[in-house]
């Protein structure tokens, strides 16, 4: 083992554990800490038994152990325990070193973390790691953001751990991780991906839901449909172990799945999703219904007590199966595509709001592999970025405004079908009213406009005359002229 290790990790959690252990069978020495040091310890003599894997009872002794410049990965709670592990490091490190934060942070945490270290003359990264522990231990996606000074120092561990995915020529060369933006935009961009992720999952429970209720399917029956979907443009993680789901049964013999109580948890990367999109004014509908859609699940009580009183259509279904299930394939098709464009214009919003540098195809190429929305439909999205690196809206590029214009008879008839069977299904539904809303040149939003100017004075263009000139009108004619000192687009 080598005197000083090359990377230091704190967190002996399920994603810690085995990152260190990835970047072992790499061939890096690392030095494990926690806080609780049994846990190191137990560590030690389990699944780092006889490899160059050390561990550290202090955070002095941790330090003392690593290499310079000392490179420091924290795997822990996001919010003030990385603050508590940060403040507690900045003693025993020398200027030039690097503090590493690979859990969920809120990207507004990683902006004022680079900031407040770099006064200390000190590196701060701030990482989205995804993948879940296999990623962690085979391969994950690592998004990196932060003092840019700090990227070379640890890019060799970094892609040398994360998943590797094909090149144009089929070789498994490229590392799903490069280097993302300034502060906080790796963390944005795990945040971004894990909204999609929302969307993706809840649109696979809508079609296991249709075919569930409405066709009358047994989970064997359904297995058997997500299996064929896999091997389609669908093909995907969230896919694959679905397939894999609906196959397992419990000690009865009988599908577990059907037995899992239906209330979604989250830990609120789907919800920051939602708010920074209000915040930036970027309709992102479906990702926001997708949380909305947790919500409303874990009102169990209430929607038990609702469907004793509250009755809905009788289900029918009349049609031909297998042309139903196609027609499914393609809607979430369609809908996911409108996931993906739009967590790419929160991207591009966000890299004008915060002057980021954001590279759209390699993102793609980071999404390829060993996330939880790796798929083949990503090399699409980078191509689309190669070719139009400023490229505002995926629905625009031939591939997919083809793939979506060519679904959307399916994609209407089976939300026509959910909506008369009284099935809910938020993003399906609401993919297709933003589609229907991006293709509308004119939209009503000149009513509200008048109506905002009647109630508040807010002024309002006009379609006969030039952008940026505003008018207000004394609509009751006991009004004045005074018009609102604001306008917000």
């Amino acid at each position: 083992m080598k005197d000083k290790s090359d990377i230091g990790l704190v967190g002996l959690a399920v994603m810690g554990e085995n990152l260190i252990l990835n970047m072992e069978s790499k061939g890096f020495t690392v030095t494990a800490y926690n806080r609780s040091y049994s846990k190191v310890e137990h560590f030690l003599n389990g699944r780092a038994q006889g490899k160059n894997i050390r561990g550290a009872s202090s955070i002095q002794a941790f330090v003392e152990s690593l290499s310079v410049p000392r490179k420091v990965m924290l795997m822990v709670k996001a919010g003030q325990a990385v603050d508590d592990f940060i403040e507690q490091l900045i003693p025993h490190l020398t200027a030039g070193d690097v503090i590493i934060d690979g859990g969920n942070t809120h990207f507004p945490d990683s902006n004022r973390r680079t900031q407040y270290l770099k006064t200390k003359n000190l590196l701060y990264i701030g990482a989205g790691v995804s993948g879940g522990e296999e990623g962690a231990l085979k391969g994950p996606s690592i998004m990196p953001g932060g003092a840019k000074e700090a990227w070379p120092i640890v890019k060799d561990i970094f892609q040398a751990v994360s998943a590797k995915v094909a090149d144009s020529h089929g070789n498994e060369v490229m590392p799903c991780c490069d280097w993302v933006g300034d502060e906080g935009a790796g963390h944005f961009v795990k945040m971004v991906h894990n909204g999609i992720e929302y969307g993706d999952m809840q649109l696979i429970c809508e079609a296991y839901q249709l075919m569930k209720v409405v066709l009358g399917m047994n989970a064997d029956e359904i297995q058997q449909v997500f299996a064929h979907w896999n091997t389609t443009e669908l093909d995907s993680y969230l896919i694959d172990i679905t397939k894999d789901i609906f196959a397992f049964k419990d000690e009865n013999g009988e599908a577990l799945v059907e037995k899992i109580l239906d209330t979604a948890g989250q830990k609120g990367t789907g919800k920051w999703t939602g708010v920074t999109a209000l915040d930036l004014g970027v309709p992102l509908t479906l990702i926001a219904d997708s949380v909305f859609a947790r919500c409303i699940s874990s009102k169990k009580e209430q929607r038990i007590a609702a469907s004793k009183l509250i009755s809905g259509p009788t289900i029918t279904f009349n049609g031909d199966k297998a042309e139903f299930i196609e027609q499914l394939r393609q809607a979430v098709l369609a809908a996911k595509i409108v996931s993906y464009a739009q967590g790419y214009m929160l991207m591009q919003e966000a890299a004008k709001e915060f002057s980021w540098q954001l590279n759209y195809g390699a993102i793609a190429l980071m999404w390829r592999g060993g996330c939880i929305i790796r798929s083949a439909f990503l090399g699409k999205i980078k191509e689309a970025y190669d070719e139009q690196p400023e490229l505002e809206n995926l629905l625009l590029t031939p591939y997919f405004m083809d793939t979506v214009t060519n679904s959307q008879a399916a994609w209407r008839q089976v939300v026509g079908t959910a909506v008369a069977n009284g099935i809910a299904i938020p993003c399906l539904s609401s993919a297709l009213t933003y589609f229907d809303g991006f293709r509308t040149a004119r939209l009503p939003a000149n009513l509200l406009q008048a109506q905002r100017d009647f109630f508040g004075a807010h002024t309002y263009e006009r379609v006969d005359k030039p952008r940026g000139e505003f008018f207000h009108t004394n609509w009751t004619g006991r009004g004045g002229d005074t018009a609102s000192t604001t306008y917000d687009v």
